[in-house]
C-alpha cells in the first residue's frame, strides 16, 4: 500500500515541472512560488478547522519548520527560477536525482537499514538520470545557475520529504503537510505580497490554470498520497518510485508542450523505471529503529 500510494503521488507531482515552465513564462518565478503556498495553505487552514484536527505538540512544530522550509518554500522558489532557463524536460531529469537523497536522509533520520541491493539499484538510477539528462537539450555538459538551483531544489525536497514522512507517523499525512503550509503561511505571504508590488501580475489564461494546479495539486493535494506512502513505508523503498517521475514528466512535456522524445529518451527512461522496480523490491536488511515502523494512523 506503501508503493501505491507514493505512485498516486508521483503521478501528481509528474506534472509539476510542466505546469511551474508554463507558469513563469507569464508570471514572475517569486510570484509562482511563494503564490501557490498561499493558496494551498488557505485550504489547509479549513480542512484542519473543519475536521478539528488537535495542534501538533512540543518538539512537532520544529519538525514542521523543517517540513515547510524544505517542500513548502525551498523546493517550489527554486525550482520557479530555474524553469525560467531551464526546459522542463532537463528539470525534470535533474530532480530525478531527488529519491536518492530523499534514501539517504530516511536512512540517517528513520535508522532504515536497506540491503546492499537496495544501495545498488538506487545508485544506478540516479546514474540513469544523469545519462538520460545528458540526452536532453540543456543537459549536463555545462553547469549553469539553473542547474545549481535545480540540485538546491533536490536537496530541500530531500530533507521535507524524509522529515515530513516520519511526521505523517504521529500526526497523519495530509495533517502534515496541512499543518507545514501554515507554518510557513506568514513568509510566504509576504513573499507574494512583494512579488505582486514589483510586478503585478498579469498571467494568461493558460499560466493561471498552471499556477492553480500547483497552488491545489503539487502544493496541497499530491502530498496527501505521498506523505501518506512515505508513512507507511519503509521509506527509503517508497522514495525510489520517484524515479518513474521524469519519464511521466517527459511525456507529458512531449504532449503538452511540443518538446521532442527522441529514441536515447525512450531508452534512459527504460533504464529509470527499470532501476525504480528493482530498488523498491530489494528488501530492507537488518531492523529498523523504532521511528521506522510503519504506524500510520490519521487523526
Amino acid at each position: 500500500m506503501g508503493l501505491l500510494w507514493g505512485l498516486l503521488g508521483v503521478l501528481a507531482f509528474s506534472f509539476t515541472v510542466i505546469f511551474t515552465r508554463v507558469a513563469v513564462e507569464t508570471l514572475s518565478p517569486l510570484f509562482v512560488g511563494s503564490g501557490r503556498a498561499v493558496v494551498a495553505a488557505v485550504l489547509a487552514s479549513v480542512a484542519l478547522v473543519v475536521t478539528r484536527q488537535r495542534l501538533p505538540r512540543g518538539a512537532q512544530w520544529g519538525r514542521l519548520a523543517i517540513v515547510a522550509a524544505g517542500v513548502v518554500a525551498g523546493f517550489p522558489l527554486l525550482t520557479s527560477f530555474a524553469l525560467q532557463a531551464a526546459p522542463a524536460s532537463h528539470g525534470a531529469v535533474v530532480i530525478a536525482l531527488l529519491p536518492a537523497g530523499t534514501a539517504v536522509l530516511a536512512v540517517v533520520r528513520a535508522k532504515e537499514r536497506p540491503r546492499r541491493a537496495f544501495w545498488v539499484a538506487a545508485g544506478a538510477g540516479a546514474l540513469a538520470a544523469a545519462v538520460f539528462g545528458s540526452v536532453q537539450d540543456g543537459g549536463f555538459g555545462a553547469l549553469h545557475w539553473s542547474d545549481l538551483l535545480l540540485f538546491a531544489a533536490v536537496l530541500a525536497a530531500a530533507v521535507g520529504y524524509a522529515e515530513g514522512g516520519l511526521l505523517a507517523r504521529e500526526l497523519g499525512a495530509w495533517q502534515t503537510v496541512s499543518w507545514a503550509l501554515v507554518v510557513a503561511a506568514p513568509v510566504m505571504l509576504g513573499l507574494t505580497v512583494l512579488s505582486i508590488a514589483l510586478e503585478p501580475p498579469r498571467g494568461s489564461v493558460g499560466g493561471w490554470a498552471a499556477f492553480g494546479y500547483l497552488a491545489v495539486v503539487s502544493m496541497f493535494l499530491g502530498f496527501f498520497a505521498w506523505y501518506r506512502g512515505l508513512a507507511i513505508g519503509p521509506m527509503a523503498q517508497v522514495s525510489q518510485v520517484q524515479l518513474a517521475q521524469p519519464v511521466l514528466s517527459i511525456a507529458w512535456a512531449a504532449l503538452l508542450l511540443g518538446e521532442d522524445v527522441t529514441g536515447a529518451t525512450i531508452a534512459g527512461g527504460a533504464a529509470v523505471v527499470l532501476c525504480a522496480g528493482l530498488a523498491v523490491r530489494a528488501r530492507p536488511g537488518g531492523r529498523a529503529g523504532p521511528g521506522a515502523v510503519p504506524s500510520f494512523r490519521p487523526r
